[in-house]
C-alpha cells in the first residue's frame, strides 16, 4: 500500500466522527509546496486469516506535492466488528508498514470516545472551561511529528485504559508492530451543558491540531457531521415492560 510519510488513520464510525475529520482536511491555501488531492479506494484480502467473504476496505485521500511525492495520506477505513476487526486492522497496518522498516510512516489516529469507555485520571470539564481537552498517547518510536504533537496535548495517567474495541485493537497492534503512532483522543460526555456543542468543539480541536501539525487546512465550514439522534427510550428499554 503506497502512503505518505504521515498517515492519518480514521474509522468510518457510526457516529460519523471519522468521516467528518477526513472530509474537512484540505491543502492549505498558502502552502508553498502546492499540495493537490488524490483519492482512491482500497481493498485488501483477508484470506491469510481464513476469511474469504470479507475484505479490508476503505478510501485513502493523498496529499501530493509538485514532485508527485505523497506527503500525507488520510486513510478512512470501513467499520468492522470483532473478531474480524483485529484481522482488518492488522492487515492494514502491515500494508502501511511495508517491507522497509527503516522508513516507517508516522501514523496519527484521531478518535472521539465516550468518557464511559475510558479509565484513568482524566481532566473533567467545568462550565467555565473555554475548550475541550485533547489527550495524546505515544506508541512505538518517537518522530518529529509525534514529538511536536505531544507538546500540544495532555498526557493521560499511567493507569489509562481504553474500553472501546476499535481503538483498543489499533493501539495493541501498533505496539506489536512497533509502528511510530500517536493517538489524539477527544473525550466526550463530560460535564458540559450541550452535547452537540461539546462534540463539535472536539472535532474542531482534533482537526485543527492535525492540520497545523501536517501543514494542511481544517475547514470548519466543510464539516458535514450531524449528531446521531438517540431515541428517548433507547437507554432504558426495560421501561416498556411496565407501560
Amino acid at each position: 500500500m503506497k502512503v505518505g510519510s504521515k498517515v492519518v488513520f480514521v474509522f468510518r464510525d457510526s457516529d460519523g466522527f471519522g468521516s467528518a475529520i477526513s472530509e474537512a482536511l484540505h491543502p492549505a491555501p498558502d502552502n508553498s509546496s502546492s499540495l493537490r488531492s488524490l483519492e482512491e479506494p482500497f481493498e485488501l484480502s483477508l484470506e491469510r486469516y481464513g476469511i474469504k467473504d470479507v475484505k479490508a476496505s476503505g478510501n485513502i485521500l493523498h496529499f501530493v506535492d509538485h514532485q508527485g511525492l505523497y506527503q500525507v495520506s488520510v486513510l478512512l477505513m470501513q467499520n468492522f466488528e470483532p473478531p474480524i476487526l483485529a484481522c482488518v486492522v492488522n492487515e492494514v497496518l502491515t500494508q502501511i508498514a511495508g517491507e522497509n522498516s527503516s522508513s516507517l510512516p508516522t501514523i496519527v489516529v484521531p478518535f472521539v470516545v465516550a468518557s464511559s469507555k475510558l479509565k484513568g485520571d482524566f481532566r473533567t470539564l467545568t462550565k467555565d472551561d473555554s475548550k475541550v481537552s485533547v489527550y495524546g498517547v505515544q506508541i512505538g518510536p518517537e518522530t518529529d511529528i509525534i514529538k511536536a504533537m505531544a507538546t500540544r496535548t495532555h498526557k493521560p495517567s499511567s493507569t489509562f485504559q481504553v474500553h472501546y474495541e476499535p481503538l483498543a485493537c489499533l493501539i495493541q497492534l501498533a505496539r506489536v508492530l512497533n509502528l511510530p503512532t500517536f493517538v489524539l483522543l477527544g473525550q466526550r460526555g463530560q460535564c458540559v451543558s450541550d452535547k452537540f456543542v461539546e462534540e463539535l468543539e472536539i472535532l474542531h480541536e482534533l482537526g485543527g491540531l492535525l492540520a497545523s501539525s501536517l501543514n494542511l487546512c481544517f475547514s470548519r465550514d466543510k464539516i458535514t457531521w450531524k449528531p446521531k439522534a438517540t431515541p428517548k427510550n433507547s437507554e432504558e428499554p426495560w421501561r416498556a415492560l411496565y407501560g
